[in-house]
């Protein structure tokens, strides 16, 4: 697989939308994806991003979501070359303000009252209570190529989760279940001049919208059930289905929110560092996250 093919990429996509040359100037870019800023002879703008698998459908998610009326950018163009997708999309500038969490209510309540699309992958009650068994997957995969030697305290930990899994995962198509942006957090909402929109659906799906409102704040901090109760509310009170404060699995549902949102972060960790990165430098980090997610669900979800 070629390492990063973006120029070829770029060329491709240029002859796509009818141009010929554009100056670069990177926004943001790592390991997986990049995001550049293109400015044309005429002086007009666009956004070139590129991605590696498994962040290669985004733009059929977008173009999806355009078509049902989220507010997203649009898509011009785009390409995929070697596992990379490139895309050439509307450039919406500089962002008037950080996004808070009235915005971020608003703008859950539009996605979540989108009608669900068939492209979409699924994650419904099954899909949800086997993530612990699919972590416990993945760590006998990387003791295989050994790597996650010490780590019998997370082996312990996923299979409680897992016993646990079926009582604790009921509720999961509870309302709100449809569009989940799973990227959910304000870097995600862009605050124009007139309105805003969201960017970053590489892993958008169709599963329980309480993930989105459970990510927001984001996860670097300890989970907060009060602080998250708070913005269901606010969620609620902006249009959000009175469902979402109900609860399920037998929990509150911030904690039901926060301890599910978790799990399903540590199960995407362990595939990364098995599957995607594939990295054993990179071991440390992952294991000291997915171990402090980890304490995080046994509380959340009172395994």
């Amino acid at each position: 697989m070629t390492a990063n093919p973006s120029a070829e990429l770029l060329d491709n996509l240029l002859t796509l939308a009818g141009r010929t040359t554009a100056l670069r100037e990177e926004v943001r870019v790592w390991s997986m994806s990049g995001v550049e800023r293109l400015t044309f002879p005429d002086a007009s703008t666009a956004i070139f991003k590129y991605a590696k698998r498994p962040f290669d459908s985004e733009d059929q998610a977008l173009r999806l979501a355009h078509t049902l009326g989220v507010p997203v950018p649009q898509v011009h163009a785009s390409a995929v070359l070697d596992g990379w997708l490139g895309m050439l999309m509307e450039d919406l500038g500089p962002a008037v303000r950080d996004a808070d969490d009235l915005d971020g209510t608003a703008a859950a309540v539009v996605l979540h009252s989108t009608r669900t699309a068939a492209g979409l992958p699924v994650l419904d009650q099954v899909r949800l209570r086997s993530l612990p068994n699919r972590a416990l997957e993945h760590l006998a995969q990387l003791r295989k190529a050994e790597r996650w030697q010490d780590t019998d305290d997370i082996e312990d930990a996923l299979d409680q989760i897992a016993q646990a899994a079926k009582a604790r995962s009921a509720g999961t198509t509870v309302a709100p279940f449809g569009w989940v942006h799973s990227e959910f957090h304000p870097t995600s909402l862009h605050i124009g001049q007139q309105s805003w929109r969201l960017l970053d659906f590489a892993r958008a799906f169709t599963g329980p919208g309480l993930l989105d409102l459970a990510s927001w704040h984001g996860t670097l901090d300890t989970p907060d059930p009060v602080r998250l109760r708070v913005f269901l509310e606010q969620y609620v009170t902006a249009g959000g289905t009175p469902d979402a404060l109900t609860r399920r699995g037998g929990l509150t549902a911030e904690n039901w929110a926060l301890g599910w949102h978790r799990m399903w972060a540590v199960e995407w960790f362990m595939e990364q560092s098995i599957r995607w990165i594939n990295d054993p430098a990179t071991d440390p980090g992952y294991i000291k996250a997915v171990r402090r997610h980890l304490t995080d669900v046994l509380h959340l979800l009172e395994v």
